[in-house]
């Protein structure tokens, strides 16, 4: 049985990396990684989505892996999956802005997820979108990844349903843009699964 709260609340601040202003929530739900896999996983669903994207193997954070996905997956008792929701203070911001948006939430999430796979032991799972460790990504050139210790996948590319747990376990809808225009608010939805108790946090926001 899922366990949820929320950890973090930013008032708008606007970011000097992007020059937008925005609210953060930052949510965490602590849920057996069995529950997880058998109630949110659809491997062979996800995995078609994953290859109708135009990135599809062409960047290191993106499948087919090179490690096996059920292997990563196993062994863990515990999960906990954190959803960030960010709201523009800003109507009418083109679409095309979303990854810009989203950056300075998921470069700070992200370091927080790999200091907590470090401090823990466990697997860590990064956020759906272009990796931005790299302008351009070695793999098409045949290179191995230049920054393996950061890059991880996300919980989608291991067929996770994301839209589900952002239902269910933090009972909120995933918005979608109806228009050219980024919508009311983003989320992003990454997590850790781990072996070191159900509702330890590892978030240190």
């Amino acid at each position: 049985m899922a366990h949820t709260q929320r950890v973090h609340a930013r008032n708008p601040a606007r970011s000097i990396m992007t020059g937008y202003a925005y609210k953060s929530e930052i949510s965490e739900a602590h849920i057996g990684a069995e529950e997880y896999i058998n109630n949110f996983r659809d491997p062979e669903r996800f995995m078609e989505y994953c290859r109708q994207c135009p990135m599809y193997g062409k960047t290191w954070a993106c499948p087919p892996y090179e490690f096996d996905i059920e292997e990563y997956l196993h062994g863990y008792r515990f999960a906990t999956i954190i959803m960030a929701k960010i709201t523009p203070t800003e109507k009418g911001i083109p679409i095309a802005e979303t990854g810009r948006l989203l950056l300075p939430e998921r470069i700070r999430l992200e370091r927080m997820l790999l200091q907590a796979e470090k401090e823990s032991g466990g697997k860590a799972f990064a956020f759906i979108g272009k990796c931005h460790y790299c302008v351009e990504c070695t793999r098409e050139a045949g290179l191995p990844c230049r920054h393996p210790e950061k890059v991880r996948p996300s919980l989608e590319a291991c067929g996770f349903d994301i839209v589900k747990t952002a239902t269910k376990l933090f009972s909120t809808e995933i918005k979608w843009s109806s228009n050219s225009f980024v919508p009311e608010y983003l989320t992003l939805i990454g997590g850790l699964f781990h072996n070191s108790g159900s509702c330890i946090s590892y978030l240190k926001l």
